[in-house]
C-alpha cells in the first residue's frame, strides 16, 4: 500500500455539483475551493476543504497557490494509427489540394494500407506512446476509435489494440468502435458488409462497445448511417456520430431519434438544428483542432451553450486533420474559436467528458471519486484559456500515482 498524498495550500476547482452532464448556465460552475486541501490515498479522494485533516504519513505537496483540478478527458480521438501523412502535409504546404492527393493515393487510405499492414501489437506500442505523450499534458482518460482497418479483420484487430492499451496505461481509454469511418472503394458492397459481417463480429467480441460512423458527402449518407445504427442498436450498442462537419446533411436530427449519446464536429450545423441539439439529452461535442488545422471552421460553442445545451471538447486526434495530442490546446482554441469562456472550456474537457465515456468516478474532485487531477503552472485558471504554447501542467497524478 503506498503513502497517501497531500496537496495543501491550493486554489481546488472541485467541480462539485449534480450527478449529470452540466448544460447551459452551469458549465460556468467550478465550485472552486479558494484555498484549501486534498488528501489522496489508494487511488480516490480521502478527503477535501479548506481545512482537513493531513496523515502523517502523507507525502507532502505544497500547491503554492496554484491551480489543482479534475484531469482532463479527452472524449474524441483517433489515436490509433500506424504510419504517417508528413509527405502529404509537405504536398499541402506546396500548394496540392486535398483531392490531388486523395487521387493519387493519399488522404485516409493512405493510413489504412499503414494499418493493414501492422500487428496488434505495432497498433499498441504507437497508441502507448501517444497515450503517454496525452498524460504527460493531464488527460488521464479517454475515448479511442477504430476506423482505420475498413474490413473486419482490421477493425476488430485495431479493437484489441485499443483494449490493450487500456489493460496497461495507467490511465483509463473507452474503446469505440467506428466501422462506418470510411468506405473502401475497392469493395463495391462495402456498406452492406459492414453491417452484415463487420458488426456482428464486433458485437461477438465486443458486445456493447459504442459503434461510430462519419457521416458526409463521400463517407457515409444518412440512410446508410441509420441502417448501421439500427442493427447496432438492437444488438445493444450505444451510438455516437461525426456529423454536419463540412455539410449539414440531416444526420443531427436522425442521431437525436435514435438515442446517440453524442453528435460530434458540428462545424456546419445550422442554428435551429444546433438548439435542437441543445434541447435534446444528446452531449454535443466540438472539436477546434480539427478547425485550426484544416479549413479554420468552428462550431458555435457559445450559441450552443447560451442555448442551454451540453457541451464536451476533445482533441480528434489523428493522423489527418487534427495531429494534437493537447487537450488544453483543445481548451485554447476553444476561448478563441468557439466562443466559450475559459470556466465552460474545463468543464467541457472534464465532468461532461467524463459523462460521456461513462467515467462517472471522475472529472470532478470529491471525497469517493478518482483521484485523477492536474496541478497547474497558474494560479488563476483562466490562463489555461489564454496562455498558448508549452505544457501548462507542473503536476499530473492518474489513479492515485504521480506520473509527471
Amino acid at each position: 500500500m503506498t503513502h497517501p498524498i497531500a496537496i495543501t495550500n491550493a486554489r481546488i476547482l472541485t467541480l462539485a455539483g449534480t450527478d449529470t452532464p452540466r448544460r447551459g448556465e452551469t458549465m460556468r460552475e467550478l465550485a472552486p475551493i479558494d484555498r484549501g486541501s486534498i488528501v489522496l490515498r489508494d487511488g480516490r479522494v480521502e478527503s477535501i476543504g479548506e481545512s482537513v485533516d493531513i496523515p502523517d504519513d502523507a507525502e507532502p505537496i505544497d500547491a503554492q497557490g496554484r491551480v489543482v483540478m479534475p484531469a482532463f478527458v479527452d472524449c474524441h480521438t483517433h489515436a490509433c494509427w500506424a504510419g504517417d501523412r508528413l509527405d502529404e502535409w509537405e504536398l499541402k504546404q506546396r500548394g496540392a489540394t486535398y483531392l490531388e492527393i486523395l487521387e493519387s493515393g493519399g488522404g485516409i487510405m493512405s493510413t489504412v494500407r499503414a494499418v493493414r499492414k501492422a500487428s496488434v501489437d505495432q497498433l499498441f506500442e504507437s497508441l502507448l506512446d501517444r497515450l503517454n505523450w496525452m498524460l504527460a499534458e493531464g488527460t488521464t482518460a479517454c475515448e479511442v476509435k477504430s476506423g482505420y482497418g475498413l474490413s473486419t479483420e482490421d477493425e476488430l484487430k485495431m479493437l484489441d489494440a485499443i483494449v490493450l492499451a487500456d489493460q496497461n496505461w495507467a490511465g483509463r481509454v473507452s474503446p469505440t468502435a467506428c466501422i462506418g469511418h470510411a468506405k473502401d472503394a475497392d469493395v463495391a458492397d462495402f456498406v452492406d458488409r459492414t453491417i452484415s459481417e463487420t458488426l456482428p463480429a464486433v458485437h461477438e467480441r465486443y458486445p456493447g462497445v459504442t459503434i461510430d460512423a462519419y457521416t458526409e458527402q463521400g463517407a457515409w449518407s444518412v440512410e446508410e448511417t441509420i441502417r448501421l445504427f439500427t442493427a447496432a442498436k438492437e444488438l445493444g450498442h450505444p451510438l455516437r456520430i461525426h456529423a454536419d462537419q463540412f455539410n449539414a446533411l440531416g444526420m443531427l436530427e436522425a442521431a437525436i431519434e435514435l438515442g446517440a449519446l453524442s453528435v460530434d464536429h458540428l462545424e456546419a450545423t445550422e442554428p435551429d438544428s444546433l438548439k435542437t441539439l441543445a434541447q435534446s439529452d444528446t452531449i454535443g461535442v466540438m472539436l477546434p483542432c480539427s478547425g485550426f488545422h484544416v479549413d479554420d471552421r468552428y462550431g458555435d460553442g457559445r450559441a450552443f451553450i447560451d442555448a442551454n445545451g451540453t457541451l464536451a471538447i476533445a482533441t480528434n486526434v489523428n493522423p489527418g486533420s487534427a495531429p494534437c495530442l493537447s487537450m488544453p490546446m483543445g481548451i485554447t482554441l476553444a476561448t478563441r474559436k468557439l466562443g466559450i469562456t475559459a470556466a465552460e472550456a474545463i468543464t467541457a474537457s472534464t465532468v461532461n467528458g467524463a459523462h460521456l465515456l461513462g467515467f462517472d468516478d471522475q472529472g470532478t474532485l470529491e471525497a469517493g471519486k478518482r483521484a485523477d487531477l492536474v496541478m497547474l503552472r497558474h494560479r488563476d485558471e483562466r490562463q489555461l484559456g489564454y496562455t498558448f504554447g508549452g505544457s501548462h501542467a507542473e503536476l499530473v497524478i492518474c489513479n492515485g500515482a504521480i506520473v509527471t
